[in-house]
């Protein structure tokens, strides 16, 4: 089945085709990065406002680079949750309209089973597998047995990684948004310069708490000490002490599960130090570690309509009550 996905559950309005006979064939993002940075994060408001401007022409363009016309879709993708539920409600009701008008079935994907499985765009990966999803608002880790079999193991109490990289990087200045910026500064840095602290739970825990560390970091950005610091090392110290655990957790959950395979996903999976970390760190330990393009890291709508490629051609499809949610059953 050749498929369209649409993805608008946060700041990026994306489209794209997918066939698994012929592969990826249009992958479209349009950021609203520029609009957002003024404020220092997304307001929800401005989100959806952008994605009824640009939900039309990117699906229009992703259709175009995929030369695929309505004959040519057999079915609709588009992310039902979790996210912005304003966000959400204008690319699920265009995909409900357009499936609608188009006679086409539709499925409603959830974001974060999409991310799990975007590693398999580009390469195919051995069930079962741990897969750690960081990304701004979800930190998490599950054992993945097939694709209708994802278990929870855990995932953070407080912040989410991507969220304590923005807040670190507002601490600092750096403007938005704070991941890049925090990866950037920090590879003129030294990591090991300034001792923050890491929030192990316990060493059987697959949870995480990122809240402590945002305050040491406040604490310290106060003291002399910090006040004297040099911005590259605290940038580097500061993702160190994130990257520490964010591998250390995801090895140790596999080492738990008796799985050598382990999957990054979300957006923080771009991050340059985590992807070199873990990797190092996995082949010391025999586990395998897959790590998929950036661009497949971050918000996209490949991994949706790949999803739904999956589950339309299985019958599952989504009835005329697909609605938008906050709350993913992939999470806490």
């Amino acid at each position: 089945m050749r498929i369209l996905g649409i993805e608008s559950s946060c700041d990026d309005t994306a489209a794209a085709v997918y066939d698994p006979a012929a592969g990826l064939l249009s992958n479209v993002v349009s950021s609203q990065v520029d609009v957002h940075a003024l404020y220092g994060g997304v307001v929800p408001e401005l989100a959806s406002r952008e994605h009824i401007r640009s939900v039309v022409p990117v699906v229009e363009k992703a259709l175009d680079d995929a030369r695929s016309g309505r004959d040519a879709i057999d079915g609709i993708a588009v992310t039902a949750g979790p996210g912005l539920i304003g966000s959400l409600l204008v690319g699920l009701c265009f995909a409900k309209s357009l499936a609608h008008a188009w006679q086409k079935p539709i499925y409603g994907a959830d974001h974060l089973e999409a991310h799990i499985f975007a590693v398999f765009l580009e390469r195919p990966v051995a069930f079962p597998f741990v897969a750690l999803l960081v990304s701004g608002g979800h930190t998490s880790l599950f054992r993945v047995s097939g694709w209708d079999d994802v278990d929870f193991l855990g995932g953070t109490r407080d912040d989410a990684a991507g969220e304590a990289f923005d807040k670190a990087a507002k601490l600092l200045g750096l403007g938005y948004p704070g991941g890049v910026a925090i990866d950037r500064l920090a590879a003129a840095g030294d990591p090991a310069r300034y001792p923050f602290p890491r929030a192990w739970l316990s060493h059987e825990s697959a949870d995480f708490s990122f809240s402590g560390l945002k305050t040491a970091l406040r604490t310290f950005l106060a003291s002399p000490a910090g006040r004297g610091a040099r911005i590259e090392d605290v940038a580097a110290s500061f993702q160190e002490a994130v990257v520490d655990v964010l591998r250390g957790k995801a090895l140790a959950a596999a080492a738990r599960e008796g799985i050598p395979r382990v999957v990054l996903a979300g957006g923080v999976s771009a991050n340059s130090r985590l992807r070199a970390r873990i990797a190092e760190d996995g082949a010391r330990s025999g586990v395998e570690v897959f790590l998929p393009s950036r661009a497949l890291c971050t918000d996209n709508a490949a991994m949706v309509a790949l999803l739904g490629e999956r589950r339309l051609s299985a019958g599952v499809a989504s009835g005329p009550d697909l609605n938008a949610y906050a709350a993913s059953r992939f999470s806490r």
